[in-house]
């Protein structure tokens, strides 16, 4: 991506929800390849971002210092009850000073390299206010990444009038809005982890990719 590009974007890793499907543990810190999961994201949207936020409503001081080599802000919720994804995403869009925020689950560390490149792309030739990736799965079927997108900021006051009024579902948000679906071939590359087992088979998953880069 080009500098000038780059500098329109804020990228934002989400890790601030509950961990319920790994017992509570606090997802973006468990280790992947000997290094916390936040971290691998985190280098996936530096690369593609002229800015890095991090998402987070526990352990706070742990991903500072995580993202202390990025020069990373951590933003938390404006609401203590771990309300999901949009809320993680309404702190990065209100604290972001660019005109355009891309975020990523912490769980999702084989991100494309050319994430934020096509999704911009793709924004920009629909006029839309948001890019959403997805893939196509071996049944045919179009499988949508609803938390790995590229966001305009000024979303943000009607993301908070969403919320307030209790809605939580992020397909529904996006429905509010001018919205572009980018597909990308490898579905691996969007591959997570929910539990201590899929985390355990997402290492060997990425282990046997070719060329694989960290």
């Amino acid at each position: 991506m080009d500098p000038r590009s780059r500098s329109r974007i804020t990228g934002l890793v989400l890790a601030g929800g509950r961990g319920t499907r790994m017992g509570g543990l606090d997802k973006g810190l468990q280790p992947l390849a000997g290094e916390p999961l936040a971290l691998h994201v985190a280098r996936r949207l530096t690369a593609q971002a002229g800015a890095l936020l991090i998402s987070a409503n526990r352990h706070l001081d742990e991903y500072a210092r995580l993202g202390a080599a990025f020069g990373a802000r951590v933003v938390q919720d404006a609401s203590g009850d771990f309300p999901g994804p949009l809320a993680g995403l309404l702190a990065g869009l209100r604290a972001a000073q660019t005109e355009l925020v891309l975020c990523a689950p912490c769980d999702t560390p084989a991100l494309p390299n050319d994430l934020a490149d096509r999704l911009l792309a793709a924004l920009e030739a629909e006029q839309a206010d948001a890019a959403v990736a997805a893939t196509v799965d071996a049944r045919g079927q179009v499988v949508l990444h609803p938390v790995v997108a590229l966001v305009r900021t000024a979303l943000a006051d009607d993301l908070a009038t969403y919320l307030d009024a209790g809605e939580r579902r992020v397909r529904s948000w996006y429905a509010r809005h001018k919205h572009v679906e980018v597909r990308f071939g490898d579905e691996r590359a969007f591959y997570n982890a929910n539990s201590l087992h899929e985390l355990a088979d997402l290492e060997q998953t990425l282990d046997a990719r070719p060329g694989r880069d960290r």
